[in-house]
């Protein structure tokens, strides 16, 4: 297993041009490649961001869906792993779309698939968000084993929930992809912390790559793209615009942290116990 591997970030302005979206997409992800990354991560719904219309405007099936066959090629050509971000999912049979992170190897094979758990239905800042209108929750966690380093898939919103990272964390995952479209209001204050938090908490790495910019009239997103170490340190963060960050990410500092302060190690599984449901 390599001890240490490079990690990219793609920070993108993502809007309702699908096309334009793919060729940005396809620029950078190759500017990511340049850095020497073994891992390119894209951002939520990097293909195209928009309302209810939109979004089943551009959904499209895994097998045969445009932004699906790009990724794939973009992985091969550039010969790494792409942790595809999220795109809006088109399934036989059922109504709502789900929000879903794909994920390719060095050869353009789809090896993991994961659909966003906790949807975002919120009122905040004075906006009304309601991923629900549009898709429906998955339903399970998903760590992909690539690279030779296990990986925790989530999206955006999932970030707010610690028991996912540590299922993901207890599953052996080293780690944590978050590919998001964080409010500009939320996001000045909680991104950092939260991220940071999962990062401390669970002892691994967090690479969380950003939505940037007004991608939907009146509704800013944050971006600040960033990747933190086990020790909650960030190691790499995007500036306010398009671009690509990356980092090293070293397995002998990830254990020298758990060895250190032996937190998961130090748990009580048997002492915990889930609160009945009211």
């Amino acid at each position: 297993m390599p001890d240490r591997i490079r990690v990219a970030c793609v920070q993108m302005t993502s809007r309702d041009d699908k096309a334009a979206n793919l060729e940005a997409a396809e620029r950078l992800v190759a500017r990511a490649a340049a850095t020497g990354a073994d891992i390119v991560v894209l951002p939520e719904k990097w293909n195209a961001i928009g309302g209810h219309d939109v979004l089943h405007a551009a959904a499209e099936p895994i097998e045969g869906g445009e932004s699906v066959e790009a990724m794939s090629a973009w992985a091969a050509r550039h010969g790494i792993t792409l942790v595809g971000g999220s795109i809006t999912e088109r399934r036989d049979g059922r109504e709502k779309l789900s929000n879903t992170c794909l994920v390719f190897d060095p050869q353009g094979d789809l090896v993991a698939t994961y659909r966003k758990i906790h949807l975002f239905d919120v009122d905040v800042g004075g906006l009304r968000y309601r991923e629900s209108d549009a898709e429906e929750p998955g339903d399970e966690a998903v760590v992909a084993r690539l690279e030779d380093w296990p990986i925790g898939l989530t999206v955006c919103y999932d970030l707010r929930f610690p028991e996912l990272f540590r299922i993901l964390a207890l599953e052996g995952a080293e780690l944590v992809t978050v590919p998001a479209n964080f409010t500009l209001y939320t996001g000045k204050d909680h991104w950092h912390a939260l991220l940071r938090a999962r990062a401390i908490e669970n002892q691994l790495y967090v690479a969380a790559a950003a939505q940037i910019g007004e991608v939907i009239a009146g509704k800013p997103s944050y971006g600040r793209s960033l990747i933190a170490d086990p020790w909650g340190i960030v190691v790499a963060q995007a500036p306010d615009e398009e671009t690509v960050i990356s980092a090293e990410l070293d397995r002998a500092r990830l254990l020298g942290v758990r060895e250190q302060l032996p937190s998961l190690a130090n748990r009580q599984a048997a002492a915990y116990r889930w609160p009945s449901p009211v």
